[in-house]
Order: structure tokens, then C-alpha cells, then sequence
């Protein structure tokens, strides 16, 4: 069966969430099998409240920017139907648990139990003990590209965290695992997999995909052209 989990990230006013802080910006991203599937969710959301400048600094974000953008409560159900019940991963995850679930306190809404939080910083820490776990570190490690954020942002934080997650999981090499379980009559059976939510785009470009056309036409009746005339013969 297939595992689905949401990365996601916050951006806040500052580090209080009991002494007024509030949240300003979620990421999410969704992960099936620890691979991201392309559908996520960014909301900018006006605090109601001042943002320090040195906030600003890192996030990018000022009062007068989310002035217009929607309060918590006017975006909770668009948050809460995306994550569904599924585990919520994130860097430092006590940290944004404290935002949410004060958040859904002051919505009336019920809070996300701490079984459903998954934090990649203890990961980081049980298996590297004595390295730096943090978000950039890691990426520094496992050579996630950081050139994508000038600022902290949460959808992009996400993202990379997502790749982090995945090497911290053993990454991309783990999904190539062979190991079945025994079917009891002498045979072996594999666990199924479900199929990729969207498929990849494919990397070759309209330039190459010519290179190669031009490449092949000059060549000696090469054997997959005999092959597709045959095929071609064969059906007609």
C-alpha cells in the first residue's frame, strides 16, 4: 500500500506562537512512497498584526504585503482538506505543530496530535550525532541545489526538504529494493506498487530529439529501421 505524507513548512512573525506570533505563509507538498507527486499547496495569510524588519529580512514578507491576503480562518479548510489525515513531515516539527495547532485553537478547530509529526531535524541528529541538522546542512550533504531560494519561503523550503526526507530515508536507492515475502507454496511475492501519480516529463529536448533523427537518417539502413520496416510490413 501505497504511504502519502505532506511536507510542509511555515513562515510566522516571529518564534512565539503563545505570545502572539502568527503564521504569515504554508508549503505543503505532497509525497506518495517518499516521492513528490507535483501537486502542493502555498498560502500567503495577512497575520493581522506587525512584522518585525528583521522577519523581513529572511522571509520577505511585510505588513503591508499581506494586507489583502486572507486571515487563518478564512484558508483552514482549504489546509486541513489538503493534508487529509496523513503524517506531516517538517524541519524542527515542534516548532510548526505550535503554529498550527494555535491556529486551530484560535478556529475552534481541533489540533493535530504530536503522533502525526515526523521531524527530519531528529532524523538528521540520530543519524549524523554531532553534525549540523540544519535545513541548509543537510542540502549542503545530500547536494540538494539551494539556488532556488533567495528567501526563505515555505513552499520552497518544502520542496527541499522533501528531497532531504527521501535521503534521510535511504534515498532513491531504497525503492529498488528486490525483497518479497514468502507466499507460502514455494514462490516469493512482491509488494505492489501503485502507479506513479503523474508521470515525468521526459528530458530530451525538441533540439536533441532533431539531432537524433538527422543522426540516424545518415546511417546504413541501421538495424531498428530494418526492424520498424518490418514491423511496418508485418502490419499492414
Amino acid at each position: 500500500m501505497s504511504t502519502r505524507e505532506i511536507i510542509f513548512d511555515t513562515e510566522t512573525t516571529g518564534l512565539d506562537p503563545r505570545g502572539g506570533d502568527r503564521i504569515t505563509e504554508l508549503g505543503c507538498v505532497e509525497v506518495i512512497d517518499l516521492i513528490p507527486t507535483g501537486k502542493d499547496l502555498r498560502i500567503l495569510i495577512n497575520p493581522e498584526r506587525d512584522i518585525p524588519a528583521e522577519v523581513t529580512a529572511v522571509t520577505g514578507h511585510t505588513r503591508e504585503m499581506l494586507k489583502d491576503e486572507p486571515v487563518f480562518i478564512q484558508i483552514v479548510d482549504q489546509f486541513l482538506e489538503f493534508i487529509e489525515d496523513s503524517t506531516l513531515v517538517a524541519h524542527n516539527a515542534m516548532f510548526d505543530m505550535g503554529f498550527i495547532n494555535m491556529e486551530l485553537e484560535r478556529c475552534a478547530r481541533p489540533i493535530i496530535p504530536k503522533s502525526r509529526f515526523i521531524d527530519t531535524a531528529a532524523m538528521a541528529r540520530a543519524k549524523y550525532p554531532g553534525s549540523p541538522a540544519s535545513l541548509d546542512a543537510l542540502c549542503k550533504r545530500f547536494d540538494v541545489s539551494l539556488d532556488s531560494r533567495t528567501k526563505h519561503g515555505a513552499l520552497i523550503d518544502s520542496y527541499l526538504l522533501a528531497e532531504v526526507y527521501l535521503e534521510l530515508n535511504g534515498g532513491r536507492e531504497q525503492s529498488l529494493s528486490f525483497s518479497g515475502s514468502d507466499g507460502g507454496d514455494g514462490t516469493v511475492v512482491y509488494p505492489t506498487r501503485a502507479a506513479r501519480p503523474k508521470s515525468l516529463p521526459s528530458l530530451v529536448t525538441e533540439r536533441e530529439r532533431a539531432a537524433h533523427a538527422e543522426f540516424i537518417s545518415e546511417m546504413d539502413d541501421p538495424l531498428w529501421q530494418s526492424l520498424g520496416l518490418l514491423k511496418a510490413e508485418t502490419s499492414a
